[in-house]
């Protein structure tokens, strides 16, 4: 590689923490951006990063003009994952003009479907719709881009009272999912942890010629809420069941994350939509990417007692 520098915003978040480890290993130059307001929350992640060899850490506001207009300065390479900290829509306008301005050739942005756009009465999520919002104005600007859309990252799951993704410790020592999909309509599903890293790289290494423009599902298994649940049951060998029901709210919660919530209710709850829509198709692609995955049943026996531990949760002794 002639220019090694790559960058990588939201660097303490699943994606970009896993591109971050494999391009660092691999013996890019990561430049990475860290929000102010995540450095202490998620302070182990970037201690880590800080150890490794060939990371720089940036930590600041994007909604820094100046931050964001030296973020980009000499590198060909960028991935992007904006959160909702500010005014993601305008954060993300901004991210894009910088790196087109500094002259990034390649950049990567992880964006989501705007299911309103399809006609067919389909609702939009909120903080799916802005993503799909910036990524319209990537190509408006003739930004040589590539848009992952990541699929549901296997380490949503955890015992603890927050919504859609509890796995409800019961009384007999076994676990129960309650969600508002059909029971048998297969779900992307993707650890992010483990696999963005690999993935994104591999999108860089193929380079331009054969995804500018594209569209990539990053998800590795389909998988019902009934096949979830029985992959965590032969992963921990307790019993795991599924309910189909509503979304429940225990924990205080932001309100911009209520209207998702409730848009996923009536997205695919009452609508039954697929899940990136009609037009993406997965996991043939992402496995043409890295077949190297972790699946569910593994992330279940491996890791999900691991980070319920962190969490600390004893039910595992």
């Amino acid at each position: 590689m002639t220019n090694r520098t790559l960058v990588i915003v939201n660097t303490t978040g699943r994606q970009g923490a896993s591109l971050a480890r494999v391009a660092a290993a691999v013996g890019y130059d990561v430049r990475a951006h860290i929000h102010t307001k995540l450095s202490e929350k998620d302070g182990m992640v970037a201690k880590e990063l800080r150890e490794l060899q060939n990371v720089e850490l940036i930590e600041g506001s994007l909604e820094d003009s100046k931050l964001i207009s030296r973020l980009f300065v000499g590198a060909q390479r960028a991935f992007i994952n904006t959160i909702s900290w500010g005014d993601e829509i305008a954060i993300g306008k901004a991210l894009a003009s910088a790196a087109k301005k500094a002259g990034v050739q390649h950049y990567i942005y992880s964006s989501m479907p705007d299911h309103a756009v399809f006609g067919r009465g389909w609702p939009s999520l909120p903080l799916w719709s802005c993503k799909f919002t910036v990524e319209n104005y990537i190509r408006q600007i003739g930004l040589q881009a590539t848009f992952v859309y990541a699929g549901i990252y296997n380490n949503n799951f955890t015992s603890l009272p927050y919504p859609l993704f509890c796995m409800k410790l019961q009384s007999d020592g076994a676990f129960q999912w309650t969600a508002p999909f059909h029971p048998d309509k297969p779900l992307p599903w993707l650890d992010a942890e483990h696999d963005v890293g690999p993935a994104v790289l591999q999108i860089f290494k193929d380079g331009l010629q054969k995804w500018s423009g594209q569209r990539i599902g990053l998800a590795y298994e389909l998988l019902t809420p009934k096949e979830v649940c029985a992959a965590f049951s032969r992963g921990l060998r307790r019993r795991c069941s599924y309910q189909r029901g509503p979304i429940t709210v225990e924990v205080p919660i932001p309100g911009g994350y209520r209207s998702q919530l409730e848009g996923i209710e009536e997205l695919f709850g009452k609508h039954e939509a697929p899940y990136f829509g009609p037009d993406i198709d997965a996991p043939d692609e992402a496995l043409g990417l890295w077949e190297g995955y972790r699946g569910m049943e593994e992330y279940a026996r491996e890791v999900f007692p691991l980070e319920e531990a962190a969490n600390g949760l004893t039910w595992m002794h």
